[in-house]
Order: structure tokens, then sequence, then C-alpha cells
């Protein structure tokens, strides 16, 4: 049986790899399409796994991070920030939907 997706590993590869891409190519677009395709399926299994309220909530917390991002990039540099912002939705997504579906634990045991 495939593992099920963790969706806070998915949401930090989509910030780092999407800010890295945009600085990568000069394109903040092409960035944005790979954070939104990491984002989108964050929002797809969130939408499998909880009810509306609680997929709202977690995309909502995402989409306030990405803003955050921004604010705290002025504070102390973009790079620092956008790891800063990824550990923390991380660890949100992990707390309220990763964990709560007992993904991950038998990799931790292993």
């Amino acid at each position: 049986m495939p593992e099920k997706p963790i969706t806070a590993a998915l949401a930090a590869t989509g910030l780092i790899a999407g800010y890295g891409v945009a600085v990568g190519t000069g394109s903040r677009p092409l960035g944005g399409v790979v954070l939104a395709v990491c984002g989108g399926a964050c929002i797809a299994i969130w939408m499998r796994r909880h009810d509306l309220r609680t997929t709202g909530l977690l995309t909502a917390s995402g989409l306030v991070a990405f803003a955050l991002s921004h604010a705290l990039g002025n504070l102390i540099g973009a790079w620092p920030a956008v790891l800063v912002v990824a550990a923390a939705t991380s660890l949100v997504y992990w707390h309220f939907s990763d964990s709560r579906r007992g993904i991950g634990r038998a990799a931790a045991r292993a």
C-alpha cells in the first residue's frame, strides 16, 4: 500500500522551490506556478481528509504565511524568510492534518 502524502513536506517544497524557481529564472509567475501546483495538491489532499471548514482554514493559513514571508523578507532577507515560513507552515500542516491521520509514523519508526 503506498504511503499517504504528507502535506507538510509538500507545502514546504512548494514555498522553497517556488521561490528558487522565481529567483533562478527571474520569472515570478513561473515561481508562482510551482507554488500553486504544490498548494493545489495540498488542497486536493485536504478535501479528501477533512471537511470544507478545515480545508479552508489550512488553505488560509498557507496564504497568510506566503504573504507574511514578503514582510519578513524585508526584515531578515528573502531566503531566510522563505525558510522560516516554510518551517512554520509545515509545523501547522503536520499538527492539524498529517499527524492526525497517523501519516509518517511508520516511516519514523523505520
